[in-house]
């Protein structure tokens, strides 16, 4: 007798065919649904590698033929995909025929270029052009409005925006051979200044505009959007094409706007997020596709005086006189604090008759604030501070791997006339003989970088923006000159007493507070005024015709009017060339 248990295994396995009958075809039905449920649901574990190489142009029958690819055949179809796509835009780019081109160069630039592509989605520098850039024959050109000190620059595409402390936003167009890059002789005779395309200014009581000083600006990648910030709490974001207000974000709770001054802002690298920092001592994320508030990072003590960022869902910024840096890492919800504070390397511990044998560029000069960051690749960037030093920050290191002291010289103290209200000085000073004043360091106002590159400008009130290199081997900060190496043309020069006496008729009330104008001595300096803000972009692709450095000069700083410098509002357009033409870019080794 039978039963389960005595029957044999191949006899209790079920058919997995089933018999042809009305009844079994109705209940294979559902399992065919199921099985499109299943496939679109495995259709989501498709690789993220994958997904930007997609052909969107393919055909319903090659679509068919496709449906039963091996997965390792795709991953070699998508890759010669992407290969002829980037031979084409090589090409594209060279203006010239298939034909012409000689397969060997074509090679090269191809694997020049993957190699770059790679370097950059890993965030590691590999533009290292500081020696292949001519700073000595760098050209300059002034270019103003009439307003007041100019705060702010930014540069998308042929594009200059600037901001002013007297509410101005103006969008100026380089020139037609700045665009391009071209010198030839039809360029030559054109006109070397940006020109004036749009300018707005904003009232005292104006709802859809700033009604106070401008004081940062920044504008996307791909040009869509400009965004400025200011004294009166305010985050406007604005249609670059005429200069219109697409969003005011206020201090108000419904708009999650900033509570204080809005201060620095920065797009994220090929996206339109935007991060911006202020003196209530927050961070914010926005996402300009949407018009809307994404996150508040919270950490500094002090304000936050600046801020950058690269193509990473991460931001760097500085706290003032938290004298903290810190790297906020968005997803993780976390953040790495960087601690300054230090007097540099010339530190001394000796005692006050041996710090007054030392030579005055050689004293220690303690960092007081942390005012300026510049993100150099993913792990690296650098900082300026009041003492007027440079530091080099590594992630991975919680001190900085390098300083520069006195990156913009020392500043000569006032004499005790012009410190003191007393009428006669003499009779307040000790019988010991008189005070000696030390002079003080200048401040590192103004920074900005070239992502992924060895090359960073800075800027101060000593007349020049200085150009900077990282070493190879990330551990040092080299000096590579100024830029300020000739005079002011003459069609730009003006008296700077004049300048200051028509300020001060044009805007009486604003001076209430007594007025230190700060000058040079005759021939040592070109550019009269304080840098404020400094941007730095590449004059065509890859950089192949040089670099072009815009800086935004003021007679007062950004950030208040506690002294005046003799000078001109406005901005000024340094053309950098290349020391050898071609559009060969030094690659750095990857190290991962």
């Amino acid at each position: 007798m039978s039963s389960f248990f005595t029957l044999p295994a191949s006899a209790k396995k079920r058919k997995r065919t089933a018999p042809e009958n009305s009844a079994s075809t109705s209940r294979a039905k559902p399992v065919k649904r199921r099985e499109g449920r299943d496939e679109s649901i495995s259709g989501s574990d498709e690789s993220d590698d994958d997904r930007p190489f997609q052909d969107t142009n393919i055909s319903d029958s090659e679509d068919e033929e496709l449906k039963d690819e091996d997965p390792a055949a795709k991953r070699v179809r998508l890759a010669e995909q992407y290969l002829a796509n980037t031979q084409k835009e090589l090409l594209d780019d060279g203006g010239f025929d298939a034909a012409d081109v000689d397969r060997e160069n074509l090679r090269l630039r191809m694997g020049q270029r993957l190699q770059e592509d790679t370097a950059e989605s890993k965030g590691k520098l590999y533009r290292l052009i500081a020696d292949e850039l001519d700073w000595s024959s760098a050209n300059q050109v002034q270019f103003r409005v009439d307003t007041k000190s100019v705060t702010g620059v930014a540069v998308s595409g042929r594009y200059v925006y600037t901001v002013t402390q007297d509410r101005a936003l103006v969008k100026w167009e380089l020139p037609a051979n700045a665009s391009n890059g071209t010198e030839n002789e039809t360029s030559a005779r054109l006109s070397r200044k940006p020109r004036k395309v749009l300018f707005t200014r904003g009232k005292k009581r104006c709802t859809n505009h700033h009604e106070k000083a401008i004081l940062c600006v920044a504008a996307s990648q791909d040009g869509k959007f400009v965004a400025t910030g200011g004294l009166d709490n305010r985050l406007i974001i604005w249609d670059p094409a005429m200069l219109k207000p697409l969003k005011v974000f206020t201090g108000f709770a419904r708009d999650n706007g900033h509570r204080d001054s809005v201060i620095s802002l920065a797009f994220r690298r090929g996206t339109n997020q935007l991060f911006s920092a202020s003196k209530d001592r927050t961070v914010k994320i926005w996402s300009l596709d949407e018009l809307a508030y994404v996150d508040t990072l919270f950490g500094h003590q002090d304000e936050v005086v600046d801020v950058s960022v690269l193509a990473q869902e991460t931001c760097v910024t500085v706290g003032a006189r938290d004298r903290t840096a810190r790297f906020w890492k968005v997803l993780d919800e976390s953040q790495l604090v960087f601690r300054g504070g230090g007097a540099g390397a010339h530190k001394s511990k000796g005692s006050k008759d041996r710090k007054a044998d030392i030579p005055p560029e050689e004293r220690p000069y303690n960092e007081g604030s942390m005012d300026r960051v510049a993100c150099i690749d993913d792990d690296t960037f650098v900082t300026g501070s009041d003492n007027g030093a440079l530091s080099l920050w590594n992630v991975h290191k919680k001190k900085a791997v390098f300083t520069f002291p006195l990156a913009h010289g020392l500043e000569q103290p006032q004499s005790l006339e012009e410190r003191s209200a007393e009428l006669d000085i003499s009779q307040s000073l000790d019988a010991e003989g008189p005070m000696i004043l030390d002079p003080q360091p200048r401040w590192v106002t103004a920074m900005a970088a070239i992502p992924f590159s060895n090359v960073f400008v800075t800027g101060s009130w000593d007349g020049h923006v200085r150009a900077w290199r990282i070493s190879a081997d990330k551990r040092r900060i080299e000096s590579l000159g100024s830029l300020a190496t000739s005079s002011e043309p003459a069609d730009v020069v003006e008296d700077d007493a004049s300048e200051l006496l028509r300020e001060a008729q044009l805007n009486p009330m604003e001076l209430d507070e007594p007025m230190q104008v700060q000058t040079h001595s005759e021939g040592s300096a070109q550019l009269n005024g304080v840098v404020n803000d400094l941007a730095i972009v590449d004059r065509d692709e890859r950089g192949k015709s040089g670099v072009y450095v815009v800086a935004a000069i003021g007679t007062s700083h950004r950030l208040g009017r506690w002294q005046r410098f003799a000078g001109r509002n406005g901005a000024v357009l340094f053309t950098v060339p290349r020391k050898v033409m071609g559009d060969g870019l030094a690659v750095a080794a990857d190290s991962a």
